[in-house]
């Protein structure tokens, strides 16, 4: 019994021994004087290399030696909580640091999280503060934690929720509150600093007068991000700072194109834009401790693309300019470069029209390109989704229009085959075509069914239906069945119909047309309509033509701008 014990014991002593040895928490320390600031980590000089965490953290064990290739020694997160642990663990086994972030209302900018009222909501303010320190509690012990980041962009975003002497009240109230989170994390945690991140230097000012016990000062700045020194400079401030997120223009930050809407900048733009945030932040030295770029993501849509070094996890110029900027060694195999991409029409696209596409491409290691092209609806339906275009060829391409009317993206994809893409963008105007013949409907008197009098830009009444104007539509109720009718004036022999929809359409609808206005014949029927421009090739005769739609296509009414009516 004696030797079994002994036994065991010597057995779990080599368990014990076997085990590998957990990391002791690193001590992180803003030290220093005016103007001569650094961070250290356990007493050595650490500069933020960073760049935003983007992927699941389920992934972080299998991406994280890749971000440690390049240089990147710092990720930045928003939040923190029961799922952190596996971003800290990989963190920690990669020789990385993350800024734990925790997310404030309003959060993200104007119009962004929701509203809190941080002079009243004293329910608010205490549920947040015991959330924070416990997940600090949690995790000070941690390695991989570098230091403790409270709120984003709430200072601005407020002005989403509030407006004049009321905005100051709750701007002042809410950087209050970040001090007594500050307060309550040295509390708990005295070897990590504290700072908040806000969209602008406009909010340091607040920090300055009312969070004294932050340590150090944060901003997200992108086309500014050269500015924010001499902001600090004219502020008189005597705390450094960091940038938690940085990079090329923003959507909101750049001009618009010829269709009015935002500009994107190019791959070869947003490449030298990182280089330029980079340079311009480390230039203000002994302030700036270093900063998170924006951003290592793998989503592919609107915002993916414009920003993410790794969208669809295909490496672009960007990933490989934030390499050279922090000194990591990235794969040896380059992306292609798109130098310029050309569309034949771009303000006037016909609905199912066709188009032409040029791309000028050119590929630093001499790979063979192969293309994809996508096209994208945000600005008519605030959709984020890249969609297969209808094309053909392989440069240059035939694009087929949708037959969707408003403001579209087309993206070119140039992939070399090793992992690597260009991405390029333009944007175009689908418009209705226009029919052969007399619209002997325009001008008409029109009625319906039902119109919508209330709600945002109303009425839609039917007469908007042949008003010759794209910009005005008829409304129905939300029900089935529905109709509009227009009474040509007399009897008239016609060849075509085209119906312009709304984002509302009509799924199944007839086509009619009646001598008397009671008695009807149907001269076209579907029951497939997909909205857009539905052009009809119909031969018939009438007085009144009218369309009787059977079910909708959406959740909401029948919605027309126009219902022409040719005779060729």
């Amino acid at each position: 019994m004696k030797r079994a014990l002994v036994l065991v014991l010597a057995l779990l002593a080599g368990f014990l021994t076997a085990q590998p040895a957990v990391a002791a928490p690193s001590v992180v320390r803003v030290t220093g004087s005016q103007g001569n600031w650094r961070l250290t980590v356990d007493g050595a000089p650490y500069t933020v290399k960073g760049l935003t965490w983007g992927p699941p953290v389920s992934e972080a064990a299998a991406r994280l030696p890749d971000l440690r290739a390049i240089g990147v020694n710092t990720v930045r997160t928003w939040g923190t909580d029961g799922t952190t642990q596996p971003l800290l663990d990989a963190a920690a086994a990669n020789g990385i640091k993350v800024i734990n972030g925790f997310w404030l209302q309003p959060g993200g900018g104007p119009g962004s999280g929701g509203c809190v009222n941080y002079v009243t909501d004293s329910n608010y303010r205490s549920t947040m503060l015991t959330e924070f320190t416990r997940w600090v509690n949690v995790y000070k012990g941690h390695s991989g934690v570098l230091m403790w980041n409270v709120g984003n962009e709430s200072v601005l975003g407020m002005q989403n929720c509030f407006s004049g002497t009321e905005l100051e009240n709750q701007r002042v109230a809410y950087v209050r509150f970040v001090n007594d989170v500050a307060r309550a994390i040295h509390a708990a945690d005295p070897n990590h600093p504290v700072t908040s991140t806000d969209a602008w230097t406009g909010a340091w000012p607040y920090f300055k007068a009312y969070a004294p016990d932050l340590d150090l000062y944060a901003v997200n700045s992108y086309n500014a991000v050269c500015q924010v020194r001499n902001d600090w400079q004219a502020g008189g401030y005597t705390k450094p700072y960091i940038l938690t997120e940085g990079g090329p223009p923003g959507e909101w930050e750049v001009p618009a194109d010829v269709n009015g809407v935002a500009a994107e900048p190019s791959d070869v733009a947003k490449r030298d834009g990182y280089r330029n945030a980079w340079n311009c932040l480390m230039s203000h030295t002994g302030v700036a401790l270093g900063g998170t770029l924006f951003h290592y993501g793998t989503e592919q849509d609107f915002g993916g693309v414009w920003f993410n070094l790794v969208p669809g996890n295909e490496k672009r110029l960007s990933y490989f300019s934030v390499a050279a900027a922090f000194g990591g060694t990235p794969p040896a195999n380059r992306p292609p470069v798109i130098s310029r991409m050309d569309l034949s029409r771009v303000t006037d696209v016909p609905a199912g029209g066709t188009f032409t596409v040029s791309v000028g491409v050119s590929d630093p290691d001499g790979d063979p390109i192969t293309y994809e092209l996508r096209q994208n609806s945000k600005y008519i339906d605030n959709s984020g989704a890249l969609v297969p275009a209808s094309y053909t060829g392989s440069g240059p391409f035939t694009v087929r229009a949708p037959d969707r009317l408003g403001v579209w993206k087309l993206y070119v994809l140039a992939r070399d085959g090793h992992g690597n893409v260009g991405i390029e963008s333009r944007s175009f105007r689908v418009v209705a075509p226009t029919p052969q013949g007399e619209n002997v409907a325009r001008g008409r008197p029109a009625t319906a069914s039902s119109y919508q009098q209330q709600g945002d830009g109303a009425p839609f009444p039917p007469s908007n239906t042949v008003d010759g104007s794209l910009t005005t539509r008829w409304a129905s109720d939300w029900s089935d069945p529905q109709w509009v009718r227009v009474d040509l004036g007399a009897t008239t022999t016609f060849q075509h119909v085209q119906l312009v929809w709304e984002a509302a359409y009509g799924r199944a609808y007839d086509l009619q047309v009646s001598d008397d206005d009671r008695t009807w014949r149907t001269v076209y029927s579907t029951t497939t309509g997909d909205g857009g421009v539905d052009d009809v090739d119909v031969t018939a005769t009438g007085r009144y033509v009218r369309l009787y739609g059977h079910a909708r296509g959406t959740g909401w009414g029948y919605s027309l701008y126009e219902l022409g009516v040719y005779r060729r």
